[in-house]
């Protein structure tokens, strides 16, 4: 073929057709073996898919895809082009082991045929190259025509066809250059082809057929040279309508039977062996042979040059006209009878090619039968999982929308509720923010009193209205501007002391904590401290049951041993130097109406040198201060004094929080009890229930915070402080819970008149909430303050909403 060996000067694309199949494969093998060889060449292999309308479902049947979920759907496309990538991935590898530029271009169409016309044409392709389609002949009928030949008729004029079957050439197709239709069935045929012009005419032996019955092209577009007549019985072929399946008679004994009957013929001439017919026979042996290989001629004109043989013998010699006559008859008679042994031999070999391939394709399809059953039961599997997957997240997704809407109602209830709270304790805020702007005088950090004003407000320092006599002073109370105080007197005049005491009340004025007592004012000349008033009194009258009052629970004192800690670490990490107490014992730790602990006597405490905090810092102290349980042993010792000196008085306090004891030997006592495990035998049982785990915790805190050298004392604010604010949770949960189980209210509910939960919450111009019968029955006869003692601007009464609600849902909990 003159169009394949042609050379181009640029670079050819040559498009190879491609769906999977063997044929596919032999087709793009045979293109670079013909073309990449003799020319620079790109290929461009087309392969058409159908157009995805529909999804699959794990029951066997399709859905529309506009019917199903945008995420399914986008699913099943990339499953589609995964399939695709992977059917096209042996097509690339041989472009590339050729070294072989190789475009894949993917078409979406519902026909084949028309799709790949399409693109040849828009990309101007000249050759095309495809793989012979494979299957029964008879039902490709019925279905309309071999892909192949449907392709070939549908590519343009311009551009060559070559269809390829079992990696050979079988079809050419070429209106451009003059070539129509050319079928080869094997590497004869194309010889024989070749040695033929494009014009020539096969001619049928027998005189009546025409010159287009010999050559015969099947459904499928793949023609195929038998010899004349070749079909000329046709095979017995009966549609069985009942079972659907195509049948035929066996093409075999219809071409055997014609033999035998040709056999006989031949076998009763030759009986005629004279040696005139043998000469006879030899002479006329070339011009039997080449009606075998040209097929030109027929059957009347051999009949004419006989009749005209015969005519000119007579004429010289009528003995030897008749001889002569006798010879040609058994001459045409052997012609005739060896055309057509030959016609069929040539059935014969179709009948038994076709059985061939059918076997074969019988085979083909029975192991895709086979396969497409495993495929097919792969599938049912895996729906089966897949529906036993959704419904398990179905169930997954239901308990999960029933947690999210009740944690949406929890968290709903818990807002409310912190609202409620939010707005109670913004408004105390508002009231403690009020009261400590009053008592700052106009941003001093604290008011210098007149010794008349603190006369005034002890009545003259009336024994009644002490409370406390301590080695440093007595302690009195008294009501300064309304308002309840603890008035300190020291005993010492001291010049010296004196010095140091206003310097240090200059430094001491500013300190805030909320577990430090609040210096409100002084009167320096006097020596005397004006300090907030503890209406609980100290933690030692609380320890030891003092006037009868309710011991402290467990979980109060948990919390009271964070609130010293955390006061101890704030003083020792105060600017410009860290501040020692020096003094820290449970008489000088004081509690409000709530139990909320404060350290007080700050006042007498050394400051140390402006240098960094660490266990390392020292100040020799020649007058030593303090309690003696309570004093660290290296300073009584060296006279040194550092901040671990706190941290020794913290370890006694801890101690005397858990059993309430005496200091004297109490180390050794809880020590010698954690070695028998018996420390719930010297706890003290008046706190409620201790928990063991967290009790034993806090008693061995306490202990290596009593370590004779500092340098074995844990850090304050790194260990003991973390540890303690964690028992300190763990408590504020069981009081909590203890609250719940005893039904006691928080002391915001408690009308501050009639000390019980209020009914009917109103809050006065004072700023406080009061119960409303109990208020209003005050302002009946009073116009000033039950809290504050000062005169109301009004007598107007706001309901307190959001405390109301709170006691409501309290109410009905403890219900």
């Amino acid at each position: 073929m003159d169009e394949v060996d042609e050379l181009s000067p640029s670079v050819l694309t040559i498009a190879v057709a491609v769906n999977g199949s063997k044929n596919s494969k032999y087709a793009l093998a045979w293109a670079l073996e013909k073309f990449v060889p003799k020319r620079r060449v790109s290929f461009r292999l087309l392969y058409v898919r159908q157009k995805i309308t529909s999804v699959p479902t794990p029951f066997g049947n399709y859905l529309p895809i506009d019917d199903v979920r945008d995420d399914v759907a986008l699913a099943y496309k990339k499953e589609i082009k995964w399939q695709t990538e992977v059917l096209l991935l042996p097509y690339k590898k041989m472009c590339a082991q050729r070294q072989v530029e190789a475009k894949v271009v993917v078409i979406e169409a519902e026909d084949v045929a028309n799709a790949i016309s399409k693109e040849v044409a828009r990309c101007s392709i000249s050759k095309l190259v495809i793989g012979a389609s494979s299957g029964n002949p008879l039902i490709r009928k019925f279905k309309g025509g071999k892909l192949s030949s449907r392709i070939s008729r549908c590519i343009s004029s311009l551009c060559m066809v070559y269809i390829i079957s079992n990696g050979k050439l079988s079809f050419v197709h070429s209106s451009a250059s003059g070539i129509d239709e050319i079928s080869f069935t094997s590497e004869k045929d194309e010889s024989i082809k070749n040695e033929s012009d494009s014009s020539t005419v096969f001619s049928s032996i027998s005189g009546n057929s025409s010159s287009t019955d010999s050559e015969f092209t099947d459904i499928d577009g793949e023609a195929n040279f038998y010899p004349p007549n070749a079909f000329t019985r046709p095979i017995q072929r009966n549609l069985d309508l009942s079972s659907g399946e195509l049948k035929r008679s066996t093409s075999a004994d219809i071409v055997l039977t014609k033999a035998g009957a040709a056999g006989t013929h031949l076998t009763r001439f030759l009986s005629l062996d004279t040696d005139e017919d043998a000469m006879s026979y030899s002479s006329n042996g070339s011009e039997m042979q080449c009606s075998d290989i040209t097929m030109s001629g027929s059957k009347t004109s051999q009949t004419d040059q006989s009749q005209n043989s015969d005519q000119c013998s007579t004429s010289e010699n009528p003995r030897k006209s008749s001889v002569s006559g006798g010879k040609v008859n058994i001459d045409c008679e052997l012609e005739r009878l060896r055309i057509d042994l030959q016609q069929l031999q040539g059935m014969y070999e179709f009948a038994r090619n076709e059985s061939v391939n059918t076997s074969h394709q019988i085979n083909e399809l029975s192991a895709r039968c086979k396969e497409e059953a495993v495929k097919l039961e792969e599938i049912r599997t895996r729906a089966k999982k897949a529906e036993e997957v959704a419904q398990q997240e179905k169930k997954r997704r239901e308990a999960a929308e029933r947690e999210a809407e009740y944690a949406r109602e929890r968290a709903e209830k818990e807002a409310l509720q912190r609202k409620d709270v939010e707005k109670i304790i913004a408004r105390e805020a508002d009231e403690k923010k009020r009261m400590e702007k009053a008592l700052s005088c106009n941003g001093v950090q604290f008011r210098n009193y007149t010794w008349e004003e603190i006369e005034s407000a002890t009545s003259s320092f009336s024994d009644h209205f002490k409370i406390g006599l301590g080695a440093n002073g007595t302690v009195y109370k008294g009501s300064l501007h309304h308002t309840s105080v603890a008035v300190k007197i020291l005993h010492s005049n001291d010049s010296h002391r004196t010095k140091q005491f206003k310097r240090e009340l200059e430094v001491l004025g500013r300190l805030r904590h909320p577990h430090l007592l609040l210096l409100l004012g002084a009167c320096p000349d006097r020596r005397c401290l004006v300090y907030e008033y503890m209406e609980n009194g100290s933690l030692a009258d609380r320890l030891q049951c003092k006037d009868g009052a309710a011991p402290l629970p467990w979980f109060y004192r948990y919390r009271i041993a964070w609130e010293i800690a955390s006061a101890l670490v704030f003083l020792h990490n105060s600017k410009p130097g860290p501040i020692i107490h020096r003094d820290l014992k449970p008489e000088n730790i004081l509690l409000d109406r709530n139990f909320v602990s404060k350290i007080g006597d700050v006042g007498l405490s050394t400051i140390l040198p402006s240098v960094d905090y660490s266990v390392h810092t020292l100040c020799k102290d020649s007058a030593p201060v303090g309690t003696f349980f309570y004093i660290d042993p290296e300073y009584q010792r060296t006279g040194l004094v550092s901040p671990q000196s706190d941290t020794y008085a913290l370890g006694m306090v801890i101690l005397g929080l858990l059993t309430a004891k005496s200091p004297m030997g109490l180390a050794h006592i809880v020590e010698k009890a954690l070695q028998d495990s018996c420390l719930m035998d010297v706890l003290d049982s008046r706190a409620g229930q201790w928990p063991p785990e967290e009790t034993q915790e806090l008693a061995f805190l306490g202990l290596s915070c009593l370590e004779l050298r500092r340098k074995d004392r844990p850090d304050l604010k790194d260990r003991v402080l973390p540890w303690l604010e964690r028992l300190k949770d763990f408590a504020n949960k069981a009081h909590d819970l203890a609250q719940q189980a005893t039904s006691i209210p928080p002391s915001y509910f408690i009308c501050p008149l009639v000390k019980r939960v209020m009914d009917d919450p109103c809050i006065a111009s004072d700023g406080y909430t009061y119960s409303r019968n109990a208020i209003e029955t005050w302002l009946r006869t009073n116009g000033k303050s039950p809290m504050t003692n000062l005169l109301l601007p009004n007598k107007d009464l706001i309901p307190n909403q959001s405390l109301l609600s709170a006691i409501n849902d309290w109410k009905s909990r403890t219900q």
